[in-house]
């Protein structure tokens, strides 16, 4: 029985994965981060909690943490975030702009493939820059 929550997929089979997959995936992967660091800080609690996940998983905010992580990329990493920002998406909020949803997008993407590649520890640190105030 495959376990998904390590699952292990050759680098080809990686790049299989459109870059909206992964941005499905990376999705996720941001959403229980953020769940997980309110929790921890103590941040909020019940109807808070939720409105506090939803201004650190919108578009705009996450494309103002891609900017403080973006250059501390490596290359390999550079070229994922430009193949989900580059995705071809559809729809966009009305509460983001096209810039920020493809931003958001592409920070989604390198998410998603780091974790499919097993690099949680670089997915975590990160994600701590992200979240310094």
């Amino acid at each position: 029985m495959p376990d998904y929550f390590t699952i292990q997929l050759s680098s080809d089979e990686i790049r299989g994965i459109s870059s909206i997959g992964l941005a499905h995936l990376g999705d996720a992967v941001y959403e229980l981060l953020v769940r997980t660091w309110l929790c921890a800080h103590g941040k909020a609690t019940g109807k808070g909690l939720h409105r506090a996940t939803i201004e650190l998983v919108c578009a705009p905010k996450q494309a103002e943490f891609s900017e403080k992580i973006l250059p501390l990329l490596t290359e390999e990493e550079q070229a994922v975030f430009k193949r989900g920002r580059n995705a071809n998406v559809h729809s966009i909020p009305q509460h983001a702009s096209r810039a920020q949803y493809q931003q958001a997008t592409a920070l989604e993407a390198l998410l998603g493939w780091l974790y499919l590649n097993g690099r949680r520890e670089r997915i975590n640190e990160l994600f701590n820059i992200m979240m310094e105030e």
